[in-house]
This record gives structure tokens, sequence and C-alpha cells, in this order.
């Protein structure tokens, strides 16, 4: 037999073997986003009526409405924020707040926690500011009270308070001391009882600032503009659904159960993860909560959360966040008690 060159294969083998193994290689089925698409449309087009009848109940109206009011009122705030934290991350260096900060450490203190008045942010920004201020040789003590206290005190989310609570004005005044207070004594405690090992070494190394500015400021923004904004999304469902969805008679018993209320905020505080910038929209809508739970809220919030837990564990290390986070959830709480209890009352 020839082959397709017109030479002769030796008699007795196949074909096959005459002309060498051959391999075959099947490619495995990849879903992509095509297929992914393709199914939820299929989806869609079987389940229109019963996504139309939902659609259209009178709850789920009610719940997007309070969605979209709470987003309304709070993006505004968020995008400034967001703005005010790229531009501090691009312009200013953490060595002007050094310069200015008391020789003393339990002096410094305040005066860093003060400083976040002046040098706003998102708490997502503190950290990284927070291991600059550490690597450029501030005491660890009042970098920690200027990590809790920026995203608190800082006068974009006072304006937001103020805003979303117009007849409270006294939670404006109740944060700001609650947050501050939260700060001093968390700085307060670690100058008194931490160690250095449970900071990572790699905190201690000055970090360079390189590269254009503009640049630096385009990305930050970006980066907390994404970040927080889907934070606020999220919780804005949770709370425009706890708004409607929840019965009144709960809410009613929370609120006879003072400080089951507050205990109640101070975990949602911590599992929503709200941005700063926002987190007042959300607290103002749960308006069948008390006064103070919903101020206690907004203490812990900033402070301790699962995103800043996180944060934490990646930038300090482990060791630090499991120490630290713990004991600023139960400072938060007793502070946003105090300040509540002073400036508003028991309400």
């Amino acid at each position: 037999m020839c082959d397709r060159f017109g030479g002769s294969a030796p008699a007795g083998q196949p074909d096959a073997a005459r002309s060498g193994p051959v391999t075959t290689t099947e490619r495995p089925a990849r879903v992509n986003s095509l297929y992914v698409f393709a199914g939820l449309l299929v989806v869609a087009l079987v389940a229109r009526p019963w996504i139309v009848e939902t659609l259209g109940a009178p709850v789920v109206r009610t719940v997007a409405t309070v969605f979209v009011a709470i987003c309304v009122q709070a993006l505004p705030f968020l995008v400034l924020g967001v703005l005010v934290s790229g531009a501090i991350a691009a312009f200013v260096s953490p060595a002007a707040l050094r310069r200015v900060l008391p020789s003393r450490t339990g002096a410094a203190v305040p005066v860093a926690g003060l400083a976040g008045l002046a040098l706003p942010g998102c708490e997502c920004a503190s950290v990284p500011v927070a291991r600059r201020l550490i690597g450029q040789g501030v005491p660890e003590a009042a970098a920690l009270a200027f990590l809790l206290a920026a995203p608190a005190v800082n006068p974009v989310v006072l304006v937001a308070t103020a805003v979303a609570f117009p007849g409270a004005p006294g939670m404006v005044v109740a944060r700001a001391a609650g947050s501050l207070a939260t700060a001093c004594v968390m700085g307060w405690l670690w100058q008194r009882a931490g160690k250095a090992e449970w900071i990572a070494e790699r905190v201690r190394t000055p970090v360079a600032r390189g590269g254009n500015r503009w640049a630096v400021f385009a990305e930050s923004a970006r980066h907390d503009l994404v970040s927080a904004g889907g934070l606020l999304v999220v919780g804005a469902v949770v709370a425009s659904c706890l708004s409607v969805l929840v019965p009144a008679s709960w809410t009613a018993g929370l609120a006879d159960q003072w400080l089951l209320a507050v205990l109640v905020m101070a975990v949602l505080a911590v599992v929503l993860a709200l941005c700063s910038e926002a987190d007042a929209f959300v607290a103002a809508s749960l308006s069948a909560m008390p006064l103070v739970p919903r101020l206690v809220f907004l203490v812990v919030g900033p402070a301790v959360d699962v995103k800043l837990v996180a944060l934490q564990a990646g930038t300090f290390g482990r060791a630090f966040a499991a120490r630290f986070a713990p004991a600023t959830f139960v400072v938060a709480i007793l502070c946003g008690l105090a300040a509540g209890v002073v400036v508003l009352g028991v309400r």
C-alpha cells in the first residue's frame, strides 16, 4: 500500500501504526459570561409573570422607594468624602501631622484625634494613613487615635449627620463627642497596655510616596468610591428591608428594652460595615429605634466593622487586629452610651 507521497509502507502494519501515534485533546467546556447571560435571559423569560407580580407588590415598591431615598441622600456626601480622602492621600504628607504633635505621647493622643477635623477621610483611607504615620515615627498611640477619629469627626461626616437628623441637632455633637472619646481612650489604652510586637515590623518601615500625585489622587478616589459605594448599596438594601419588613412590634419591643437595642445596633454597625460618610442616612431611616441606640450605631461603625478588621489585620498584623478590634468595640459602645446620655438624654 502506498502512502500519500507515493512511498510504500511495510506489509502487515495497520495504517495507524504507519502514520505514527494519533493523539486527540478535547478542551473542557468553559462557562463564560455569554453562557451566564443566556441562562439568566432564559430564566427571566420563563419567570417573567412571577417577577412582574413580585416587583409590583406594595411592599417591594416601598422598599425600593426607601432604598433610593437613602442612596440619593448619601451619595453627594460619599463623593465629597472620597474626593477629600484622595486629595489627602496624594497631596498631604503625614509628616505635617507629626510636626504639630506634642512630644509627650499622652498629650499627642487627643491632638491626633482632633486632627481628624482638618484631615477628613473614610475609615478605609485612615488605615494606610495611620500606617504611614507610624512609619514616619509618630507614636503608635497617637496614630491609632487618628485612625479612629478621622473617619468620624471630620466635617463631611458631621454635616452629613446634621442633614440626616434635621430634627435632632444634638446628634452631631453627641456623635463627635462619642467618637473623639473612643479615639482618645483607645490611644491611651494602647499607650499603657499595647506592646510593640503586636504590630507587624513592616509597619515601622517608612513608605515612600512616588509617582504622579494626580494619578495617586485619581486612583485613591476611584478605589474608595468603588469600595464605599458598594458598601453603601448593601447597607441601603438592608436598612430599607429592615424599615419595611421588620414588624413594628419588634422595634417597639427594642425601644422598651433599651440596652438590648444598643447591642443590636452595635452589632448591626459591625456587620453592615458602612462608609462613615453615608451611615447617618441609614441610621436615620431606622426611625422606630430610639436616638441613643442609633448614636451607638454611628459611633461603633467608623471605629470597628468587618472590613476594618480585615484591613487592620492585613496592614498591622493579625495579632494587632485580634486585640484592638474587640477592645475598640467595647469602648465605642460605652463612649456612645455616655455621649448619648449626656447630650441626648435616655431616649
